[in-house]
């Protein structure tokens, strides 16, 4: 199954586009892509180079908490989102430091600004943790995620918890076309320090399994889309244990998948390593998903190549 994550790769480098984007970087990109993750033949979490299993798992257990402040992914040693809050808080009036324009080009091109970069972001998350005014204020990434999975804002002022509607959706009406959470809300979008990139996922249910389609509006092949298979694998799990249903499918969707033009030295160092066996997943039985925690969720057997580097673009 892992070899449907690489003939992507591969499809972008033959046959992508190259693209100016948003960050500066540009890429290589491809327009709809589909693949197709049997989770009864394991856990997809990639095996040509490590993925953090710990991330995958602190981030979905916060979205799933609704939480959209880094402070808790902080506490938990996990840093993916560190970049977009810091982003906020440097063009923030209370920023007072040193200039931090485009910071995510510059950190690659000068080892002082570099030095410097790192400085300020390790105070940034060191102040996260230690002034709770503070990471009200600076740590949080607007209404993303977590916010519209948990809380969707309605018209009248109320709100719509579409992860526990799902749930009971699945459980009293399976054969229901309409299991569907989104977290693209066209109203609150301007607000988010990154709209969301996964942005709708349907569940459906056929002979007492789950099976996951999610549409992801636009994937970093080589460091993002990796996380988000095994995140929605891993929610996939959660929800069919908490539906009491087995797994089927996970079926991930792409609209815009692409390769940032820094990332092509290792996905090709990726492409030339021999895929292994996929790990299973362990999950703490009769309790609710809404109170997991990280020691309920385990990989097993999980053997991968070593993690490739490379630099993400803000």
């Amino acid at each position: 199954m892992e070899q449907n994550y690489l003939d992507l790769a591969k499809r972008i480098l033959d046959e992508g586009t190259l693209r100016e984007d948003r960050t500066g970087t540009g890429t290589k990109s491809v327009f709809g892509h589909q693949m197709r993750f049997d989770l009864q033949k394991g856990f997809p979490l990639l095996t040509t180079k490590r993925v953090f299993f710990k991330l995958i798992k602190s981030e979905l257990l916060w979205f799933l908490k609704g939480d959209t402040n880094i402070k808790f992914l902080l506490e938990n040693n996990n840093h993916i989102w560190d970049e977009w809050a810091f982003e906020r808080y440097v063009k923030s009036e209370d920023y007072n430091g040193p200039d931090m324009t485009n910071f995510g080009i510059r950190v690659q091109q000068d080892s002082e600004f570099k030095e410097l970069y790192d400085k300020e972001m390790t105070a940034f998350r060191e102040k996260i943790l230690a002034d709770d005014t503070f990471a009200e204020k600076h740590g949080s990434l607007g209404n993303v995620y977590g916010a519209q999975w948990r809380a969707w804002k309605t018209a009248d002022g109320g709100f719509i918890d579409q992860i526990k509607d799902v749930i009971e959706s699945i459980k009293t009406n399976p054969n229901s076309r309409r299991h569907i959470v989104s977290a693209w809300n066209p109203e609150e979008v301007p607000t988010m320090a990154l709209p969301p990139c996964h942005t709708l996922f349907q569940f459906y249910v056929d002979e007492g399994k789950l099976s996951c389609q999610l549409y992801q509006r636009s994937g970093d092949v080589f460091l993002g889309v990796p996380f988000n298979i095994a995140s929605y694998a891993l929610l996939t799990h959660l929800i069919a244990q908490e539906t009491g249903l087995e797994v089927g499918d996970f079926v991930h969707t792409i609209g815009d998948a692409h390769l940032y033009l820094n990332h092509m030295d290792q996905i090709n160092e990726q492409l030339s390593r021999e895929i292994r066996e996929f790990p299973t997943i362990e999950l703490t039985k009769d309790k609710s998903i809404f109170d997991f925690d990280m020691d309920d969720i385990k990989v097993v057997g999980y053997n991968p190549h070593k993690s490739i580097k490379a630099p993400i673009a803000v």
